[in-house]
């Protein structure tokens, strides 16, 4: 009930009429129309960021310095990186969260709606804030996106104080998101609703955002200690101090390791709805999808310094980290075998949400492969900081994080705004993007093998040629996104209606997604028993 009466849209603007024009937007504590806000909040930071990656990868079209400076690659790899992370894939998801959680769990609205606007709100200021550092003196941050002291603090540029205050934002606006999600998934169910009926997206992301309210406090501690080494004169990072850089890298990834897993779980979730309901069949092994969930995440926690094999840490710490990262593969491999599993032998069809999602199980796995790879001590000496580390990580988050979310906007959007996307354009859009993404990062796996270090505005000729091809797949994949976004307002201004029964199979057979579905084809028909 505290929802209800703490949500004015329900009983204030009964009297006063609803907030029209920008107010609406501004002091909306409705779910549906926050979740909207931090969808086209990110969308807009992915196209930023996406320009950034193309000013990368422009410069890297052939060798020798054509279009920035050295100084401004830097700025746009560290912008690129953290805009990515930070203002495009998590704030998708938490919309995502935002639209979906109360409608799968029975609730009227989020526990927390006035929080809710507020942890929007802080976003847009937050990244303003990052970007205006590009037209201050010194100019933006130049460290990278994992902003490493005390290249951060003794060789900054004096805009890292602005950096640290809109990490901070960020951090403070995750924190009151997760906190809502937590309280509105064990507060708010419908009666009957227990926690092991939830849907698989509720599930991922209840454990997303625990893993949030555990790390955000360790991203904010580390950032505190690098504005005191900054302004305050202390040490902590300054080896002429007394203290110490790998200190700063073993809390950074403290932060960063569980950070991969909020960017991945929620898409978890996504495609553990989307392929059960194309192929026609319960999600197989459900428990066990969610034991893996939890596994995953709190693995994530005993396996950051996979990230500093060539700091110089103790033999005995190089053979913990590898066997725990490898360890973290067991769990992962249920969830890609339970989705395999669901599909076979099911009535496939192949909407655009399937189609992201079977791209999102392959590529994902391609990207879990060259992980194990640099989970291996020796070897990773060997591929550290080279192109072959960007491949593993690219394959990961694009087709991971932001195929997930391609595959959740087609497949709920005719539940939102109640109109049919066009489906000649949505697999266009699959195609272009599945294509433009393979070209722009596998051949970064031979680069990276071959020795291109990354992060470089220059390289030698030898890497010339998967250079160029990888900048062709970056503008094509680049290129597509404009119509993506084409495609979503085209169908909210002027798409088909769309019925009960969004979601018609190849054989006609009409499918609503809450509906129970049918039997297995290998198992006992019900006549039958």
């Amino acid at each position: 009930m505290s929802a209800v009466i703490d949500n004015p849209t329900h009983e204030e603007h009964e009297h006063h009429g609803p907030a029209k024009g920008i107010a609406r937007w501004l002091f909306t504590t409705n779910h549906k129309d926050i979740g909207s806000m931090y969808l086209w909040f990110s969308f807009a930071m992915f196209l930023v960021g996406g320009c950034m990656a193309l000013t990368i990868r422009a410069e890297l079209f052939q060798p020798g310095l054509q279009l920035v400076e050295p100084e401004f690659f830097n700025q746009m790899t560290t912008l690129h990186g953290l805009i990515m992370v930070f203002g495009a894939v998590m704030p998708a998801f938490v919309g995502l969260a935002n639209w979906m959680i109360p409608l799968m769990v029975g609730a009227p609205d989020m526990a927390l709606p006035r929080m809710n606007n507020w942890s929007f709100w802080i976003l847009p200021f937050a990244f303003g804030l990052l970007l205006s550092t590009l037209f201050m003196e010194g100019g933006a941050p130049n460290f990278g996106w994992t902003f490493y002291a005390p290249l951060s603090t003794t060789y900054a540029p004096d805009t890292v104080t602005y950096f640290i205050f809109g990490v901070h934002m960020m951090g403070i606006s995750s924190i009151m998101g997760a906190i809502n999600v937590i309280a509105t998934i064990l507060n708010m169910r419908a009666p009957g609703m227990t926690l092991m009926k939830m849907p698989l997206f509720v599930w991922t992301w209840l454990i997303t955002a625990f893993l949030l309210i555990a790390v955000m406090p360790v991203l904010a501690g580390v950032v505190t200690m690098m504005l005191m080494d900054v302004h305050f004169g202390t040490s902590f990072f300054n080896a002429a101090g007394g203290g110490d850089p790998v200190l700063f890298q073993h809390i950074f990834w403290f932060f960063g390791h569980p950070e991969v897993y909020i960017m991945i779980l929620p898409a978890f979730g996504v495609v553990s709805q989307i392929i059960p309901t194309f192929s026609r069949k319960r999600l197989f092994g459900y428990h066990s999808m969610v034991y893996a969930v939890a596994s995953i995440a709190i693995l994530s926690f005993i396996v950051w310094a996979h990230h500093m094999f060539t700091v110089g840490m103790p033999l005995f710490g190089e053979l913990f980290f590898m066997y725990a990262t490898m360890l973290i593969a067991v769990p992962t491999g249920v969830k890609v075998f339970n989705w395999i599993t669901t599909m076979f032998r099911g009535s496939l069809t192949f909407e655009t949400p399937m189609l992201f999602s079977i791209a999102f199980v392959v590529l994902f796995t391609i990207g879990g492969f060259s992980g194990l790879m640099l989970a291996i001590a020796p070897s990773d000496f060997q591929y550290h900081d080279t192109y072959f580390v960007v491949a593993h990580f690219h394959y990961v988050l694009v087709p991971g994080a932001i195929f997930g979310i391609f595959a959740a906007v087609y497949y709920w959007l005719p539940k939102w705004c109640g109109r049919m996307y066009s489906e000649t354009l949505g697999k266009l859009h699959f195609w272009l993007s599945f294509v433009g993404m393979n070209l722009a990062f596998f051949p970064m796996h031979f680069l990276g093998l071959a020795g291109m270090p990354r992060r470089i505005p220059d390289y030698a000729l030898q890497f010339a040629d998967f250079n160029s091809i990888s900048t062709v797949g970056a503008f094509m994949f680049g290129a597509t996104q404009l119509l993506f976004l084409y495609l979503v307002i085209k169908t909210i201004r002027s798409g088909e209606p769309a019925t009960d029964q969004v979601w018609e199979s190849a054989e006609g057979l009409e499918w609503t997604i809450p509906s129970p579905a049918p039997y297995h084809t290998f198992s006992t028909p019900p006549e039958v028993k």
